[in-house]
């Protein structure tokens, strides 16, 4: 039963024949075309990742509508030390799908007074990991790879989080006096019918926001996938290159996308056979230190804060992706 939830459910199996289906009876596709194969890839991705998309954010958003900011930092306000730091990483799996969503609760946070420590924690998790992205994950890579990713997802938001809170960083922090979003703080007390309207609300606005990123994310996939040279590829991020992790992170930097956008071209790079270490750290890079984000944290970090978050949060991707080789 988990197998067909995996293979059916999740990973849409069943849509992958059903999309080769129509372009071969009504299309007269070649499945040995280049073209052809971008079709389905591109096709198949699309409505894949939609469907799950719509289905898994309204889930979430529906969770989140009992953890607005204002109970989140109430929750936090109760813990301190390395309790503080795991309580804060978790909480970040249930809060905004994006980096430049998770941003303005952080900038809320160092405003209320919570440890630095754990506002990091809290910031490395949130775009990083939650339910829908394990789930996700499950649909294209398995649960082996879904599970991985989450707990060591997690452990570097704690992990990244105290080891800054030991650095007594406080004093580069800057003052910030400027408006943030409101995130709906008064969802914690929605009674049934407004927590469904507001689940519906927020995955037309996340939607809206991230399916650009995701169609652009399925074009580079189908690119990879049927017309780069597999050779080429594994010669930068395959196991013959030792630095091809390394790589991967520093290629994940620049690029503005959340998991969902970023599934496609993961996917793509898995299928030509590049380790999974490296495709995680890529991933990882993407989600936790995205350019808009940084632009945005640079608003509340002085300039060597801003650098040694980027350095603790890199060196730990790097880390997890040599050992995620490793293990896979």
């Amino acid at each position: 039963m988990f197998d067909f939830f995996v293979e059916q459910i999740l990973g849409m199996q069943w849509l992958n024949d059903l999309v080769w289906y129509v372009l071969i009876n009504y299309f007269h596709a070649d499945q040995n075309s280049n073209w052809w194969s971008s079709a389905h890839f591109f096709f198949y991705d699309t409505i894949k990742i939609t469907i799950l998309l719509v289905t898994l954010i309204y889930l979430i958003s529906y969770i989140q509508s009992y953890f607005p900011p204002e109970k989140t930092k109430r929750i936090l306000t109760h813990f301190d030390g390395f309790t503080g730091n795991i309580i804060a990483a978790l909480l970040g799996t249930v809060t905004p799908f994006c980096s430049c969503s998770s941003v303005p609760i952080f900038i809320g946070f160092i405003r209320a007074g919570l440890p630095v420590g754990m506002t990091f924690s809290f910031l490395i998790s949130s775009p990083m990991v939650d339910v829908a992205s394990m789930l996700m994950l499950m649909s294209f890579f398995g649960p082996e790879f879904a599970i991985f990713y989450t707990v060591v997802g997690v452990i570097l938001a704690v992990v990244g989080g105290k080891v800054l809170s030991i650095m007594k960083v406080e004093r580069y922090l800057k003052k910030y006096d400027g408006a943030i979003r409101d995130f709906y703080a008064e969802s914690e007390y929605f009674n049934q019918r407004q927590r469904l309207n507001y689940a519906l609300n927020d995955t037309k606005i996340i939607v809206r926001k991230v399916f650009p990123y995701v169609l652009l994310g399925v074009l580079i996939g189908a690119v990879i996938h049927n017309w780069i040279p597999q050779e080429f590829i594994l010669s930068i991020l395959g196991n013959n290159n030792p630095f091809a992790v390394i790589l991967a992170t520093i290629i994940g930097i620049p690029i503005y996308a959340d998991i969902f956008g970023t599934l496609p071209i993961a996917e793509a790079l898995y299928l030509v056979g590049v380790p999974a270490g490296t495709i995680l750290a890529l991933m990882m890079a993407i989600t936790a230190l995205s350019l808009p984000s940084l632009i945005m944290l640079s608003q509340v970090l002085q300039r060597k804060l801003l650098f040694l978050f980027i350095s603790i949060v890199s060196i730990g991707i790097i880390f997890v992706g040599y050992v995620f080789n490793f293990v896979f």
